[in-house]
């Protein structure tokens, strides 16, 4: 399995796939597509409109990714907006169906052995059975709430070993100057 040095939480989701095949750009470049504070809680691989990327399970919403070398493709579907999924599988592979405000997205050629444990997870969270499920789906820049949202992240990421207390430290400065 490749290994990527990207971020701790990305690195723990990506060493559970089975390959990575078509989605390694992807991975590497994922921290530039999520919020602050964001952190990946699994990985699949998958084909969605204009090419294969790779499908991340966040703490605050569901995102496909794609970066080619000719167009990029980013389409996110918060959890607040998503109203139902589906999962049918092949053999080998199958498809993820989310109904999204009103829109069908469906995400083919994911490997059964990602995908059916992504879409239980989505549907927990969708239930309200995992913590966090209720994040809002962005924050209102420059509100208190805002600000303690992202404080109490990045605690939770301090405690996961998720990010060093030297980085602990410049990202609260950073918080704390934007209010």
């Amino acid at each position: 399995m490749a290994t990527f040095n990207v971020r701790p939480d990305i690195d723990a989701a990506a060493a559970k796939l089975a390959s990575t095949l078509g989605a390694k750009r992807e991975i590497e470049r994922l921290p530039e597509v999520l919020w602050e504070g964001e952190t990946v809680e699994m990985l699949a691989t998958g084909t969605y409109g204009k090419g294969s990327g790779v499908l991340a399970m966040t703490n605050r919403r569901l995102v496909f990714y794609f970066n080619g070398l000719l167009s990029q493709q980013v389409e996110d579907f918060p959890y607040n907006r998503i109203s139902s999924v589906q999962w049918a599988a092949g053999m080998l592979m199958g498809t993820l169906t989310v109904f999204a405000s009103g829109n069908k997205a469906e995400i083919s050629q994911v490997p059964k052995a990602q995908g059916k444990p992504l879409a239980d997870l989505l549907r927990q969270r969708m239930a309200g059975d995992i913590p966090g499920s209720a994040a809002p789906a962005a924050p209102e820049a420059g509100s208190t709430r805002d600000v303690a949202s992202r404080l109490r992240t990045l605690d939770e990421l301090r405690a996961l070993g998720a990010i060093t207390d030297e980085e602990y430290r410049d990202r609260r400065a950073k918080i704390l100057d934007s209010v």
